[in-house]
């Protein structure tokens, strides 16, 4: 592993600071590319408007039309948080901006992972007419369900897609559904700066831009109209569990949700995830979001239904939200157990590639007939973490009558688009992918069994091709190292209060220490004892065995230990320069 430092521009860091930061944030923000404190500003009222999101003026004007014939909506939501945040903000929005005409006609349906698969598809368009809908409405899919929304249409279902996923690319042309109306800042001839919003954000705008048409028609006015920012926390919640790119709008809407979690203003599902999960909301941070709630949500969609996950978070009875997150909570045991299986024996197939003196392949390919095909995407995760290889891991499709295709999904690494590489080898070796879709970093393919060994192949192919050394070697950025001074629980307090993620990554410092002891603790993580400067530290390394040299440059965060009624810091150790 490489160490790399973040370069700090001393302009940028000095006007921060003179503008009145901590000199740490001013450092820190400096690092990542902030250079004006106005750049900061979280206010509700520096979001983009929702006037440059394509689609979105006519989706209100619709949605206004519905609600005045009392039409039916039925929501199509997805089986992750993004999905079912999203789907949670739409019915409760929905029915929020609906109250003063009377109306709360809206209603979701989740697809099956296992027997629906991704996305809208014809049959659930069935489903969705068998209700009695006269509106389908998607949230975080449905730009690539072309066959889906050609069914809805079909059925007579008038089609409303609300996504931020990238449209299918048909031999070079774009494919958009036909015959709908589409939001979505990743749609062709879209201006919305922020495309990175997720699922949640673009249902968040859609209901922005429906508040702001039924203000029009007079339904309210802008001192009695209903307050829709109460929806926050969800969005902040399924933007960060999403891993999307913090870029300004997408902080400022987390800022917005975390302000109001942490005064108590959030739905009883989200207090009841917050108490089975041990977290307390008014100190709640990204990292609770992400690594606490979020996947409790996933869990229901990997292994259960996500009904349950959209149930708790739009319920207002609390003891029926309690029941719900305890539910989630033990789904959420049972998909660690299950990973924890998985990830052995995926791990344990993946160095059976090269032999200990070798450096793994360029991208590592794994399936065993006992995987689950709910968990196989953080199996792909924790392998592609310890080999910084991009990694795909296969399991048995469970969908009855197609027990001869496995479903695949993967995760990548910098420099690796994984959606570009399953398109080059579906060019390749036509027939071999049924379907694929994803991103850069995170993509999911369908094959048949027999054809395995030559997806593997094919996929090694592309990254020997746009792989080299540099981009092989494991990096990890850094902030350099912290002045003791710094090395105190209020500051940590203050760090981890800010809004870190994807693309505006926590702060991980680094610097030689002296490594005083050091012993395994529950088998698997290294327990240290260290001297940051002088100054004894305690540390301890997450899923590391392998002990460390008495001088060593680390990657760490800072954490605050509390034992005995004493808060001190300890560093949760990243990485290692060895």
């Amino acid at each position: 592993m490489k160490i790399i430092t973040r370069d700090v521009p001393p302009r940028a860091a000095w006007a921060l600071e003179q503008a009145g930061l901590h000199p740490l944030l001013a450092r820190l923000y400096a690092a990542r590319g902030i250079t004006r404190k106005e750049e900061l500003d979280d206010a509700l009222g520096l979001l983009i408007p929702p006037q440059q999101l394509k689609g979105a003026q006519e989706a209100a004007v619709q949605l206004a039309d519905a609600m005045a014939a009392g039409q039916r909506l039925c929501i199509v939501a997805d089986y992750d948080c993004d999905g079912a945040t999203a789907c949670a903000v739409g019915v409760r929005g929905l029915r929020l901006l609906g109250a003063p005409l009377g109306w709360d006609r809206v209603e979701y349906l989740v697809p099956d992972r296992v027997t629906d698969g991704y996305g809208l598809t014809p049959s659930i368009a069935q489903r969705v007419k068998q209700r009695g809908a006269d509106w389908l409405v998607t949230v975080d899919n449905g730009i690539a369900s072309v066959t889906g929304v050609q069914a809805a249409r079909d059925l007579g279902l008038q089609v409303l897609v609300t996504d931020h996923h990238l449209p299918a690319v048909q031999d070079g042309q774009t494919m958009l559904p036909q015959d709908c109306t589409i939001v979505n800042p990743n749609q062709p001839g879209c201006g919305f700066e922020s495309k990175s919003i997720a699922g949640v954000g673009v249902m968040f705008y859609v209901l922005l831009a429906l508040r702001a048409e039924l203000r029009e028609r007079g339904v309210f006015d802008a001192k009695s109209q209903p307050r829709i920012d109460a929806l926050l926390p969800l969005v902040a919640l399924g933007t960060v569990a999403d891993v999307v790119k913090l870029d300004a709008n997408n902080r400022r809407l987390v800022a917005q949700g975390l302000r109001r979690v942490r005064a108590g203003a959030i739905p009883p599902g989200m207090a009841a995830l917050f108490q089975v999960a041990g977290r307390r909301p008014e100190a709640a941070t990204t990292f609770d979001f992400g690594f606490a709630l979020g996947p409790r949500l996933n869990a229901a969609g990997r292994l259960a239904d996500m009904t349950l996950g959209i149930e708790c978070l739009i319920t207002d009875d609390a003891s029926r939200a309690d029941e719900l997150a305890r539910t989630l909570d033990g789904i959420n045991r049972d998909r660690k157990v299950i990973e924890g299986e998985m990830r052995e024996q995926a791990l344990m197939m993946a160095e059976e590639m090269f032999d200990e003196s070798e450096e793994p392949p360029p991208a590592i390919t794994v399936f065993d007939p006992d995987f689950h095909e709910g968990v196989v995407g953080i199996v792909a995760s924790r392998l592609k973490e310890k080999l910084h290889r991009p990694t795909f891991v296969f399991a048995p499709s469970a969908a009855e009558g197609k027990e001869h295709e496995l479903k695949g999904s993967g995760r990548s690494i910098a420099g690796f688009h994984l959606r570009d590489a399953l398109d080059l080898v579906a060019k390749r070796h036509p027939g071999v992918l049924l379907r694929f879709g994803g991103h850069a970093m995170a993509a999911g393919c369908t094959i048949e069994d027999e054809h395995l060994d030559t997806f593997e192949a094919a996929l090694q192919q592309v990254a020997h091709e746009w792989l080299d050394a540099a981009t092989l070697q494991r990096r990890l950025e850094a902030d350099g190292a912290l002045d003791r001074a710094y090395r105190r629980p209020d500051l940590v307090d203050t760090l981890h209060r800010e809004v870190w993620g994807q693309g505006f990554a926590p702060p991980v410092f680094s610097e030689e220490v002296e490594i005083v002891s050091q012993r395994l603790v529950g088998e698997r993580h290294l327990q240290l004892k260290m001297r940051h400067q002088g100054d004894p530290v305690d540390g301890i390394w997450f899923g590391r065995t392998e002990p460390l040299p008495s001088l060593v440059k680390l990657a760490y965060r800072l954490d605050v230990d509390e034992w005995q009624g004493q808060r001190r810091v300890r560093f949760l150790v990243e990485g290692a320069e060895l």
